[in-house]
């Protein structure tokens, strides 16, 4: 299967998932009482069901590396476009995302799962609300005429970074 039919089947299951009904939960399940101070609950059931018998910081892992996946994915999808988009246009906005995108799939994000690990939540804090920025920040390379071939992807970064960022507070918190 081609990268670019894996990306696009990738970001057609997540926007599949966001648009499906939530099924029931339980209220006394740790998901739900997790997701419900989240930013964005229905990202965050659906990205963490089925999650049995978890912790907080299993589930903070779980996002963590939905993040990283999803990043990696686009970083993937943004590296082909640019070869696509040679000489026109779009060339340019493309590659000052791949640029901002390298560092946070190669280096950050991993460092930041490692420090989830070790319980320095204040660093990965840190870098999760970074590659929400980070994501954000390639959305507005592109103005005027130039759309963006990346919103959806750049949202759902942004928004599943936003979701890491609320967990590791719970963490940190003690929940």
């Amino acid at each position: 299967m081609s990268a670019s039919v894996y990306s696009l089947s990738i970001l057609l299951l997540h926007i599949l998932l966001l648009s499906a009904p939530l099924p029931l939960i339980q209220c006394g399940d740790l998901v739900d009482q997790i997701c419900k101070k989240t930013p964005f609950y229905d990202l965050c059931v659906l990205s963490l069901q089925p999650t049995s018998g978890a912790d907080v910081k299993t589930l903070a892992s779980k996002m963590a590396n939905l993040v990283l996946s999803n990043a990696t994915d686009t970083l993937n999808f943004i590296q082909g476009l640019v070869k696509q988009a040679s000489g026109t246009s779009l060339e340019r906005p493309l590659a000052d995302c791949a640029e901002l995108y390298i560092p946070v799939v190669k280096y950050n994000l991993p460092q930041a799962m490692d420090a989830l690990i070790r319980g320095r939540y204040g660093f990965a804090n840190y870098v999760f609300s970074d590659a929400s920025k980070q994501a954000d920040a390639c959305e507005k390379n592109f103005s005027g005429e130039d759309k963006s071939p990346l919103t959806d992807r750049n949202n759902l970064i942004s928004n599943l970074s936003d979701v890491a960022v609320a967990i590791i507070k719970i963490l940190q918190k003690g929940f």
